[in-house]
């Protein structure tokens, strides 16, 4: 396996698993460090640390339901042991209430920057989503 196709499974890792809800490999993908960041496309929208985002990256995946994800165009720049990707992301399914009982079908379009580091395999150090407002 080729270190770009290495560096794109680690990151359709995180969005298998909103697909399949198993969430044990997302602690282990991510750096868990205190130089790890994130920001997302939904609320919060402040920069979070490791723990906050492997727990709304969870809640997310768990209230989405038939979740599906493309990963467009990604152009993936290696610089050592620092790897930038950057790409166009579609995620889609229906966002559950499981309190109301009721769902809204949802699409959401964006772009998406994920910064890794290789310590001694590949780890999430970075993440930056943004919605593309339709």
């Amino acid at each position: 396996m080729s270190e770009n196709q290495e560096i794109v499974r680690i990151i359709e890792a995180v969005f298998e698993s909103g697909k399949t809800k198993d969430f044990s490999l997302l602690r282990n993908i991510h750096l868990n460090d205190s130089r790890f960041s994130s920001f997302s496309d939904l609320p919060p929208y402040d920069l979070k640390d490791f723990q906050t985002t492997v727990e709304l990256e969870e809640l997310k995946f768990i209230s989405i339901s038939d979740y599906e994800y493309q990963i467009k165009n990604p152009k993936i720049s290696v610089f050592g042991d620092t790897a930038v990707v950057a790409m166009e992301l579609n995620q889609k399914g229906m966002l559950v209430d499981t309190k109301a009982y009721t769902g809204e079908h949802i699409s959401i379009d964006g772009r998406a920057t994920f910064v890794l580091i290789k310590q001694p395999t590949w780890k999430i150090v970075h993440i930056h989503l943004s919605r593309i407002k339709n």
